[in-house]
């Protein structure tokens, strides 16, 4: 969805015109050796620098509209371009997802390109333990050389690489297909385990396919809306925007051991104890069920296993589970009723769930309540996991880590023939296994199975749970190479090589919001010094592994675009009918699936859809599962020694993740706290004799942080809450896992909080 003004009009698709120019300097051209020795000149992509053959510019004073690189919203930003460059941002006011809002890290997203320290050229470590630059030419060759040696001498599975939910799905594909089926990778995990591991798995379990049902749309169509571990109002502000737009005046049900700004807008609001969420859903469905809610048509036609379902949830007695999760009785009735009774009911989650121990079954605990009630395919409603990272979606579909790509399974030989026949390459070179998960793959560094990783667009030095031992694993590998826009991150300060990256705004490509759109990804700037894009580095590793014939047509990013599409073919996601980038940018984005079958009458597709409108899921028999579990207790509870429930989440709107961006905007640094904080129930603050501002310091079992006091009423004694933004957080989580999907509970752990008395 491009606009110009009048008398630029003939250079609205300039983006398009780039990109073909970019296609006819070819894999050889770009990356062949001269005397032995790459020169920046023929490594960098066409404009990339402004070296090579330089693209047709565009026009001044033209604007365009790409996808906001932040969260899983997905927004449209208008970029306003001049010479060439984008010079400015306003949200896009035809864009169906933003309808002319952005939060501030949106309107922010052009000023973190000009941070002072972005990696703007390769670097290796000095035996001294600091770094020098040196050329992409030896750089790749020292990346190729100990890779290559370290399999060599300890086998394919004694390498890994980590990825993220934050580059184009184009770049996923072919960082997935490089490391597995030409460089014989192994092992390969995304950041996604840590935000929405969780929520695939449920869908996959409950529906057959990983398929979140909704369109924002449904924001504005709900008579009754659920919220459960999520604070959309700070996490995903656009998305509350679109609460806020509902004609409906809904009743808003809010289950979260905090009282969130999400809560305080709340109808009703369960301030349950920390981690009792699935007994309390088990109650609810009970209630649903014993008070005659039941769609019984729906369950009939469209579910299996509700006789189990009923039995299991029978056992989860309103007295009980009130005394267990702190919420009353009569408030258990009421929500359940209130769930019963509307007309449109759809129920929302995030990380609050995902980043459980158990959180997989809560995830379908939500999916069942959507089920029985019928409350699924119509608008406004749904059992709709709220994504995190702006391409989290993409890498569930399209990074071959949970699942083969294109969401094909890795033990099918079926699906292995399709994918080595689509991408022309040995089905001999696909492995039959999806290989170790995030968890697994840190634990084989500890056992010594693990001795060189490669790390792309991730920061799990301050990231991962526990994140002292993870430094100390990352300390441990053989060969560590960091891939990043930025050479101060905390994970790049741990490697042996790092690898300059350009970011958003700097390449082409396409994410894939929440609701299942996919939208552009637009290059309106170059990237600083020798950085280049991901796709081209992976393109160059590629050529310096040996295997740049296998990905020949992967020559640039609408090129893999299409493969993707191909790959699609008759699954759930197909988009075979989308017609290339073009199609994307004039719609405004285009949700999956559309196929060719669904385009024949060459039509635009509507820029709302739902799946499961026809009650029919993806497993064989066109039936969702209804999926029910024991209960198991918190693996770390408070105690004598650490008394207090640490709780862990999103911040402000101005913050993101571990602050890589964010931190580099002076107005968004303006806009949250710099110190870490942690905030305390009055009662408790008065124990320990805080007042606000107070530094306390705060200790676990894995490590000790220090924070300035926030007494709130927002949390209930006994209980705190950090967010996740500051590196002191994850020195204190404790390392506990889902076991379905692998992803960590960071929401809960025991500590202990004392007064620092000033000198």
């Amino acid at each position: 969805m491009s606009t110009t003004t009048p008398e630029t009009k003939s250079t609205d698709t300039t983006s398009l015109t780039q990109r073909s120019d970019a296609s006819k300097f070819q894999l050889p051209q770009l990356l062949q050796a001269r005397d032995g020795k790459m020169t920046r000149e023929l490594l960098l992509s066409p404009g990339e620098h402004g070296l090579g053959m330089t693209p047709e510019p565009m026009a001044a004073d033209t604007t365009t509209t790409a996808t906001c690189g932040y969260c899983s919203t997905g927004c449209g930003l208008r970029l306003h371009v001049r010479d060439g460059e984008a010079v400015g941002l306003t949200p896009e006011t035809n864009y169906p997802v933003n309808l002319g809002m952005a939060c501030p890290k949106g309107w922010e997203a052009l000023r973190i390109l000009e941070s002072d320290d972005r990696a703007t050229s390769p670097m290796k470590r000095n035996p001294d333990g600091g770094f020098h630059a040196v050329s992409w030419d030896d750089a790749l060759k020292e990346f190729t050389e100990k890779f290559k040696h370290t399999m060599d001498q300890h086998g394919a599975g004694s390498v890994a690489f980590l990825s993220t939910g934050q580059i184009p799905s184009e770049e996923m594909a072919f960082l997935g297909a490089l490391a597995k089926f030409g460089m014989g990778f192994i092992h390969g995990d995304g950041n996604t385990r840590q935000c929405m591991a969780t929520a695939v798995t449920a869908y996959k379990e409950s529906f057959g396919f990983d398929a979140p049902p909704y369109t924002y749309d449904d924001y504005e169509q709900s008579d009754v809306m659920v919220f459960v571990g999520a604070n959309p109002c700070i996490a995903h502000p656009i998305q509350w925007e679109r609460v806020l737009r509902n004609p409906n005046n809904p009743e808003i049900i809010v289950i979260d051991p905090r009282r969130t700004e999400t809560a305080m807008a709340a109808s009703q609001h369960m301030q349950l104890t920390p981690k009792s969420d699935l007994a309390l859903l088990y109650a609810i469905t009970d209630q649903v069920i014993q008070r005659g809610y039941v769609d019984e048509s729906y369950v009939a036609a469209s579910t299996s296993g509700f006789d189990q379902l009923a039995e299991h949830v029978s056992r989860f007695s309103l007295d009980t589970v009130a005394a267990s999760s702190g919420v009353s009785a009569e408030q258990i009735i009421s929500v359940a009723d209130s769930i019963g009774r509307g007309r449109a009911v759809s129920l929302w989650w995030t990380m609050g769930v995902n980043q459980s121990y158990e959180g997989t079954r809560v995830a379908q605990a939500i999916i069942n309540l959507a089920l029985i009630t019928g409350n699924m395919g119509r608008p406004g409603t749904g059992a709709n996991s709220i994504t995190g990272q702006c391409n989290a979606m993409g890498s569930r579909l399209w990074s071959n880590t949970t699942n083969l790509i294109g969401h094909h399974d890795f033990a099918s030989p079926e699906d292995r023939s399709k994918v080595a026949e689509t991408l022309s390459i040995p089905v001999e070179n696909i492995p039959a296994d999806k290989g170790w998960a995030y968890d697994r793959i840190m634990e084989g560094i500890r056992r010594g199975e693990i001795k060189a990783l490669w790390v792309i667009a991730t920061n799990p030095a301050h990231s991962w749970i526990n994140q002292g031992d993870a430094r100390e694993l990352l300390d441990q590998l053989d060969f560590l190479v960091v891939q990043d826009m930025y050479h101060s991150t905390e994970t790049a300060r741990h490697a042996d090589l790092i690898l300059p990256a350009s970011g958003w705004g700097e390449k082409d490509g396409t994410f894939i919001n929440s609701e299942r759109r996919y939208g552009l990804l637009k290059k309106v700037r170059k990237a600083p010094g020798e950085a280049l894009s991901d796709f081209n580095i992976f393109k160059a590793v590629a050529h310096y592994w040996g295997v740049g014939e296998m990905f020949a047509q992967w020559s640039d990013p609408e090129a893999v675009f299409s493969l993707m599409q191909s790959l699609s073919r008759d699954k759930w996601c197909d988009i075979t009918g989308i017609d290339g980038y073009e199609q994307i940018d004039r719609c405004g984005g285009i949700q999956w699936p559309w196929s060719e079958s669904a385009a024949a009458d060459d039509v635009d597709p509507p820029q709302q859809r739902r799946l499961f409108e026809d009650g029919k899921f993806p497993y064989p028999d066109g039936r969702a599962r209804l999926i029910v579990d024991e209960i198991t207790p918190p693996p770390e509870s408070p105690c004598d020694n650490y008394p207090t429930w640490l709780l862990t989440g999103r911040g402000t709107v101005s913050q993101w993740h571990t602050q890589t961006r964010t931190s580099k905007s002076p107005v968004l640094r303006k806009l949250y706290p710099i110190q870490p904080y942690i905030e305390l129930h009055p009662t408790d603050a008065g124990d320990l004799d805080v007042v606000n501002g107070d530094q306390v310091r705060i200790q676990s079992r894995r490590g000790e942080a220090v924070a300035n006091a926030m007494v709130v009423p927002t949390v209930s004694p006994g209980q705190s809450f950090m967010p996740m933004h500051y590196e002191a957080t994850n020195q204190l989580t404790l390392s506990h896992f889902d076991p379905h999907s692998g992803q960590p509970s960071y929401k809960d752990c025991a500590v202990k909080i004392t007064k620092i008395d000033s000198v």
